[in-house]
């Protein structure tokens, strides 16, 4: 006879994982709203999936694995056939189940699964429109400190060299981080940073991590970034309008220069 599994949750998410990360994960698995997954996290044991082989509730598992989720296979009481007569068991009180319908199909195919965002590492994933807002975000922090740091020189040089300092190596710290990020998202070694300090491939690879796309579902890194919010869709844009300004001030200056040798011809 057939040993069948049910898939147990009680509400927990995997050590290291972000509650709302984990719930936001389950609800794209199962194609539900994160209003309904809400309904699963309140501690309770649920079955999410009943009556299955063991090679198919172990598929199920990891994938809810990857997403985060705390969850456990548990076989299944077994049918014991009798031939005597019996009467009817008094109706027993509904335990609590999931309300969300499987996949019909292998689960590996649909899983669309987030890691959780942290900007102070170097491990995860981050794509493009995140990696130019993040790095917009980071120049307008840049920008405010030399700010700050140039009107502290006006009281005390050494103060304002100090912080300049903190404030330079913050800046570089970060700026590696959300680059190794980008890198992984594309599949590659963080250690491809250090091409940033080639001659002349130093000049080109950054462009290159902004263009290249990332892998749509989990890599050797783990899962993709969760959908960009619109404050990160703001920032990338104003990465657009910057360089629109620099070109546009490279014209005039170029067009300057030109009127000043005319004239002095």
């Amino acid at each position: 006879m057939t040993t069948l599994f049910k898939i147990v949750f009680e509400g927990s998410p995997l050590p290291g994982i972000d509650l709302e990360t984990a719930k936001a994960n389950l609800a794209q698995l199962f194609k539900s709203d994160p209003l309904s997954v809400e309904k699963l996290f309140t501690g309770r044991k649920v079955a999410l999936k009943r009556n299955l082989p063991q090679e198919t509730a172990q598929k199920y598992l990891d994938a809810l694995h990857k997403a985060g989720v705390d969850a456990r296979l548990e076989e299944e009481a077994p049918v014991e056939l009798s031939l005597e007569e019996v009467e009817p068991a008094p109706a027993l009180a509904a335990q609590p189940y999931s309300p969300y319908a499987p996949p019909q199909s292998d689960v590996a195919p649909m899983v669309a699964i987030y890691g959780p965002l942290k900007v102070m590492t170097v491990q995860g994933r981050i794509g493009r429109v995140r990696y130019l807002g993040w790095s917009m975000a980071l120049v307008l922090g840049a920008c405010v400190a030399m700010f700050i740091c140039l009107a502290l020189a006006a009281v005390s040089k050494m103060l304002a060299i100090g912080l300049g300092a903190i404030a330079a190596a913050a800046f570089i710290t970060m700026n590696v981080q959300i680059s190794v990020q980008r890198l992984h998202d594309a599949g590659w070694t963080g250690w491809m940073w250090l091409l940033n300090l080639v001659p002349f491939v130093g000049s080109v690879f950054p462009f290159v991590v902004m263009a290249v796309p990332g892998n749509p579902g989990v890599n050797q890194y783990g899962p993709p970034a969760p959908p960009n919010s619109t404050a990160v869709k703001v920032l990338a844009w104003l990465w657009v309008a910057f360089l629109a300004l620099v070109f546009i001030g490279g014209l005039l200056g170029g067009f300057a220069s030109i009127a000043r040798h005319s004239q002095a011809i």
